[in-house]
């Protein structure tokens, strides 16, 4: 089955752009100690992320909590793992995201996302 067509059509519908991180190990050539360094995987990935309310909002008199699921769609032959970073533009905001594990159609990807603000 040529799934070309449908591939097409879902990457219409790619508005916004991530950028993947993950920390590697990297040798301090001076010190020789090994450190995990956060570094770009992938840059300006077309993508598409969507949201879900859940029917919970938990709110108090102390805080708001505003709890939804967040999926990423992007291209199937990107190495997305679980853990990485994401930075996911859409317009003129930039939410950050941990990934969660990817589940690979032929035509496209579905990555779960957690918001977090790095520190």
């Amino acid at each position: 089955m040529d799934l070309t067509r449908h591939r097409r059509a879902i990457e219409q519908i790619y508005t916004d752009r991530a950028m993947v991180y993950r920390y590697v190990q990297v040798k301090d050539p001076v010190t020789k100690e090994t450190k995990l360094v956060l570094q770009p995987v992938y840059t300006a990935q077309p993508c598409r992320i969507s949201q879900r309310v859940l029917g919970q909002n938990n709110q108090t008199e102390a805080q708001n909590e505003i709890r939804y699921e967040t999926k990423m769609f992007i291209a199937p032959e990107l190495d997305i793992r679980q853990g990485d970073l994401l930075e996911v533009t859409r317009g003129t905001v930039t939410r950050r995201y941990t990934a969660g594990e990817p589940f690979l159609y032929p035509t496209h990807q579905e990555v779960s996302l957690q918001r977090k603000e790095w520190a």
